[in-house]
């Protein structure tokens, strides 16, 4: 919970999934009083769509901030966002049936995140992804989510991971371009450190790696050790 009274909490959540379905993680990010990044944890899911992610990245959220404080969510996710505040409604009063008559998908997520909602103050806000100089919470939970989908691997500030790696569907704004500005790296001795890899990805390199590969993280994610250091 948060360590102390404030008037209100800003936050942003987001999930990912590497294939839709396929390997997926989820995470959310507390804002400090400047609204930079705080607070933050991610997860891995094994193999789940993208929709499950999201939920899952909410539904972790409110389980990890105190009710009694006002919270605004921002997220990326059309779906995640109209499930809880618009569909939502209507599905309880259907017996959690869709309008067409059919189960709710992700139900129990849905129902677990309207508990959650339920006598607390919650304030959405949908920001587009991967822009450039976007919304710097939710730039930092996409970039969480997709390093668990990868690694799957916890991380977090409680856990004193780094900053995740920058996304490589972000691109770089003007300004950091023309000063030749590269993505900021946290955690001096993380860049050295190899994992085995859970799940088969593809390096920026474009060439791909097996599950069991020894893969090492890079500026824009990770890929093969030997690519660490690469100009990609």
């Amino acid at each position: 919970m948060i360590g102390r009274m404030r008037e209100r909490v800003v936050a942003a959540c987001d999930g990912a999934s590497k294939g839709n379905p396929g390997p997926a993680g989820w995470a959310w990010v507390v804002a400090d009083d400047t609204e930079a990044p705080a607070r933050w944890e991610a997860g891995p899911l094994g193999k789940a769509t993208n929709n499950v992610a999201e939920l899952t990245a909410l539904e972790r959220l409110l389980a990890s901030t105190d009710p009694a404080v006002p919270l605004e969510v921002r997220m990326d996710s059309q779906y995640a966002m109209k499930a809880v505040t618009t569909w939502l409604p209507g599905w309880k009063r259907n017996g959690w049936k869709t309008s067409a008559g059919k189960p709710v998908a992700n139900q129990e997520l849905v129902v677990r995140i309207d508990e959650l909602l339920d006598g607390r103050s919650v304030d959405f806000r949908y920001v587009p992804a991967h822009q450039v100089d976007g919304d710097r919470l939710n730039d930092f939970a996409d970039r969480a989510a997709s390093q668990a989908a990868i690694v799957q691997q916890a991380a977090g500030s409680d856990l004193g991971s780094p900053e995740p790696p920058a996304s490589p569907d972000t691109p770089k704004s003007k300004s950091a371009r023309a000063a030749g500005v590269k993505s900021p790296r946290r955690g001096g001795g993380s860049s050295s450190r190899t994992l085995k890899a859970k799940f088969p990805g593809r390096c920026v390199c474009g060439r791909g790696y097996a599950a069991g590969a020894d893969i090492a993280k890079n500026a824009q994610g990770w890929g093969h050790p030997e690519c660490r250091s690469a100009d990609v």
